[in-house]
């Protein structure tokens, strides 16, 4: 995956809940701005990195909590799924899948982001990438 795309209903409140649960900053893309597009800087998205990433203004209704997935669900490495999927829920997320062990893979969870999209994270296994 070279590039993603996480939409919004309100991206000022998404921004907020990704930036707190991955430590992402957002910059306004040039050209962009009449769909309130924002491209990603993070630990491992960004300019000059493998991965780039954007946040944008939804452009349809947000399906609702507990629907299924609609799109693609994007899963991220973190240092520690437990106390991420905790900030998660503590902070507009809700619970799509709970922290889960799988041999061989690592620990990983699922939240809704409370605008539509589910998100995963992961910790790999020790050896693991």
């Amino acid at each position: 995956m070279a590039h993603f795309e996480i939409h919004l209903s309100d991206v000022a409140r998404g921004m907020t809940f990704y930036q707190g649960l991955f430590g992402w900053s957002f910059t306004v893309m040039p050209g962009g701005e009449e769909i309130d597009y924002h491209l990603i800087d993070g630990d491992q998205i960004g300019d000059g990195k493998d991965l780039t990433g954007g946040v944008m203004r939804r452009m349809g209704d947000a399906p609702e909590a507990g629907a299924p997935v609609r799109g693609g669900t994007m899963t991220f490495e973190v240092a520690d799924c437990d106390a991420s999927y905790d900030w998660a829920l503590k902070n507009g997320g809700a619970e799509a899948l709970p922290p889960t062990d799988y041999p061989g893979i690592g620990r990983c969870a699922y939240v809704e982001d409370g605008q539509g999209n589910i998100v995963g994270m992961i910790t790999p296994a020790k050896g693991q990438a």
